[in-house]
């Protein structure tokens, strides 16, 4: 198998991913997209070689983050004040 075919893979669904959540009305569905961008970021960079950060990169962009988003979302109200 090619070695190059799981780099293009990965970056497809990178890129896929960015314009889903670009185009996605529903906050909490954008916040997962992203999520999944950044898992796939960090696939991206352990197959480059790169272990320590593609493990920051799922910790802190996916986790964290991605937490941190979805808690935001559900405080906030969807109706306004007005």
């Amino acid at each position: 198998m090619l070695p190059w075919l799981i780099e293009i893979l990965l970056f497809a669904v990178l890129i896929v991913a960015a314009l889903v959540a670009l185009n996605l009305r529903n906050l909490l569905a954008a916040v997962v997209t992203l999520n999944i961008f950044s898992f796939m970021s960090a696939a991206i960079m352990v197959k480059l070689g790169a272990i320590d950060v593609a493990f920051t990169e799922a910790v802190v962009g996916a986790g964290a983050v991605g937490v941190i988003n979805i808690l935001a979302i559900l405080l906030t109200s969807r109706k306004s004040a007005d």
